[in-house]
């Protein structure tokens, strides 16, 4: 049995599919079948779109006040789920919707996509990993190329322009160096980042 809705540090997590275009170094799927509370994340077959309404219909949200897109898969790989799902949850429950991704949707879909996620989420997360193209490059792997790194800037901006909530992450393993210059990046272009700590 594969879990699509966990949780994990007292959050709530969506799993909805589990491919992505990335393959990073320090991902925990390299490592370990599940997180928090979930027993297993990895699907024999992709979750329909009514299996995911099941599992939320499913679960108790007591103490929850939002839930997070993020599971072993980049959730805009099944976009048109995403945004269904989080128009049956904004009908069910009063919770703030997160996105966590790694902001490759345009290319993913080959067209602009911040519009119609932005509509659909509170707020949008996004993996910058590292601060220029070359080293982004080395630790994600994007099935893109180097035009990746660009890609997901450039989601980052469009974003917004639709929503105040916006974000980058990075992961403190990158070093303290490559921490200075993504927060350098993401002032310059006027988008909070926040360090999370490497957790294996």
């Amino acid at each position: 049995m594969t879990d699509i809705v966990y949780r994990y540090n007292n959050q709530v997590y969506f799993n909805i599919t589990n491919k992505c275009p990335c393959k990073c170094t320090f991902c925990i799927r390299n490592t370990e079948d599940s997180v928090g509370e979930a027993e297993n994340l990895w699907f024999e077959k992709e979750p329909t779109l009514e299996e995911i309404e099941a599992a939320i219909d499913a679960f108790d949200f007591h103490g929850c006040e939002e839930v997070v897109f993020c599971g072993y898969g980049e959730p805009t790989m099944a976009l048109d789920k995403l945004i269904a799902v989080s128009a049956y949850v904004r009908e069910k429950y009063p919770l703030r919707i997160r996105l966590n991704t790694n902001g490759l949707s345009d290319l993913i879909h080959k067209r602009s996509t911040a519009e119609e996620i932005c509509k659909a989420v509170d707020c949008v997360s996004i993996s910058l990993n590292m601060p220029d193209a070359a080293s982004y490059c080395e630790v994600v792997h994007p099935a893109f190329g180097e035009k990746s790194f660009d890609a997901m800037l450039n989601f980052a901006k469009d974003c917004k322009k639709y929503l105040s909530d916006v974000r980058f992450t990075v992961v403190d393993v990158i070093g303290e160096e490559n921490v200075k210059k993504s927060q350098a990046l993401a002032d310059s272009l006027g988008i909070p980042l926040r360090v999370r700590v490497y957790t294996p």
